[in-house]
């Protein structure tokens, strides 16, 4: 049974990611990490999560959990994640990981450090919005010429990055499909006098308001018909459950960088 460690786990993330594991079958919970300062260090990750008892003590780091997890889950932040990736490489653990907000070069990082371990990341770990980048995919090679793309993308007040991780991916996913190369092509918002749309450009658009957990919707709009394609998630369990899923799909895999695309049998 593959024993779980889940970073930031006093987070909004963390607790349901907790709940999730002591959910799945082949799986335990193995640690709970939080900040150092904290003062949930050694409280009990299940009561911490409200899922009860579970004999797991809130630990204040990665390496004085390194004899209690097999894989680690990291929803945090860029600078954060890069550090435990490192630290799992050390350890010999593999990592899933749904932090969102990474660079091209904090990527790049990810490609180097998955070399020696096997990484599952994914700016969205919903199994829905990963089938719906294999629809997308297929509806964008079929919708080439004519057709405007818009990505419009609402998440809660507290998200801190603009587009969301999964905006850009659908982004990625439509420019490739028509062979465009989003850096060139994308728009990000519009204001003032700008003039006539351009046929190429992909455009996204960016609302945060309240508690929403994260709606995206891809606009392809000719003259005479719109479709639009989307997905709402109403629970982070959506998110949890998928990186659950990936946890489980990585026992056995050899070292190298995959996606939520690989856990599910998407690619060709």
């Amino acid at each position: 049974m593959a024993r779980i460690a889940v970073m930031g786990a006093a987070g909004r993330m963390g607790k349901v990611l907790i709940e999730a594991v002591t959910q799945a079958s082949g799986l335990s919970l193995g640690a709970a990490i939080v900040s150092p300062n904290s003062s949930l260090v050694g409280a009990d990750a299940g009561e911490l999560a409200g899922v009860g008892k579970l004999g797991v003590f809130v630990k204040p780091s990665l390496a004085d959990a390194s004899d209690d997890f097999d894989v680690l889950i990291d929803f945090t932040n860029p600078k954060l994640t890069l550090i435990n990736l490192q630290e799992c490489v050390r350890l010999n653990k593999a990592m899933v990981i749904g932090t969102t907000g990474l660079s091209s070069a904090d990527k790049q990082a990810l490609h180097e450090f998955a070399q020696h371990t096997p990484v599952v990341f994914s700016p969205n770990m919903s199994v829905g919005i990963n089938l719906l980048l294999d629809i997308l995919h297929r509806a964008a090679s079929v919708l080439q010429d004519g057709y405007d793309v818009e990505i419009i993308e609402t998440h809660h007040r507290h998200k801190v990055d603009a587009p969301s991780g999964t905006a850009l991916r659908l982004g990625e996913v439509v420019a490739d499909a028509m062979g465009r190369d989003l850096a060139k092509c994308a728009v990000y918002g519009r204001e003032g006098i700008t003039g006539p749309r351009s046929a190429n450009e992909i455009g996204f658009e960016t609302i945060r308001a309240g508690d929403v957990v994260g709606d995206h919707t891809v606009l392809f709009a000719s003259e005479g018909e719109r479709i639009e394609i989307t997905h709402k998630a109403s629970s982070r369990m959506t998110f949890a459950k998928g990186a659950v899923r990936a946890c489980s799909w990585l026992q056995g895999q050899p070292s190298g960088l995959y996606d939520m695309q690989d856990v599910l049998a998407l690619k060709d």
